[in-house]
């Protein structure tokens, strides 16, 4: 079993490329770190080109090493590679995926425009997992999807639900063609509660950046504009909270 111990070796530089947006969208693949991300890539039948494993962790992980192309590292090697404070002395190289939006069927759809924040954009994605949306659609101005805390907050949940990069206002013309209520959060006078969500099966919702908010010419294009009230003195809630409320209560 050969140890790469030298920062210096081919493909140690090349996965730490793997760290910027433009390392990545080169190579066509990202990594991902950690037991979890490992099994929920494995169970969710994701092509993993490569893991590579901690000298120290060898026996921690027998049952994927002897399965998957494998690159052994020594404990010096793997911390250049890895985004966390404190590993777990595995990562798996995966490639990037991006698929058009060529068909809209009826169902829900959480759509993203210019959320920056990574934390909140991964959040979102997660809960729109757990809340059994159909899609999420990231528009311009979307922090990178593959950014490493991105991709720690969705923790898997980009192996479960559909994810796409296009153009709103296009997205905008094919959820009409479908006859699917396009819904956009915002503070105006004439929006509705957002308990007009409330069992929805089939509905676009609509959030926006951190601190603009959805763009105007979404707003004004969309079929609603709905908002959350505020019993509090709090003037607006975080995006990625707003977001589960509004994905949960077309649920109840």
């Amino acid at each position: 079993m050969e140890i790469i111990r030298s920062h210096q070796n081919a493909m140690v530089k090349n996965y730490q490329k793997l760290q910027t947006s433009k390392g990545r969208k080169k190579a066509e693949a990202y990594m991902i770190e950690g037991e979890h991300l490992v099994e929920e890539a494995i169970q969710s039948n994701i092509s993993i080109q490569r893991l590579v494993v901690s000298e120290d962790t060898i026996h921690l992980y027998e049952k994927w090493t002897k399965s998957y192309p494998t690159m052994f590292v020594s404990k010096e090697v793997f911390e250049k590679l890895s985004m966390t404070q404190t590993n777990q002395g595995i990562l798996a190289i995966v490639p990037l995926e991006k698929k058009p939006l060529v068909e809209v069927p009826q169902g829900r759809y959480l759509l993203a425009d210019a959320v920056q924040d990574p934390g909140n954009l991964g959040t979102i994605i997660r809960t729109a997992d757990a809340a059994g949306f159909d899609a999420v659609v990231l528009g311009e101005g979307c922090v990178d999807l593959y950014n490493d805390k991105v991709v720690r907050s969705m923790q898997g949940s980009q192996f479960h639900v559909a994810i796409y990069h296009e153009n709103l206002t296009d997205v905008y013309v094919k959820l009409k063609e479908n006859d699917i209520p396009i819904a956009v959060t915002a503070l105006h006078r004439d929006a509705k509660d957002f308990k007009w969500l409330t069992g929805r099966e089939s509905v676009a919702i609509v959030v926006g950046n951190e601190g603009n908010g959805v763009r105007d010419e979404l707003i004004e294009s969309a079929d609603h504009v709905i908002h959350i009230p505020m019993f509090g003195q709090a003037e607006s809630l975080n995006v990625a909270i707003a977001t589960g409320i509004l994905m949960y209560q077309t649920r109840i």
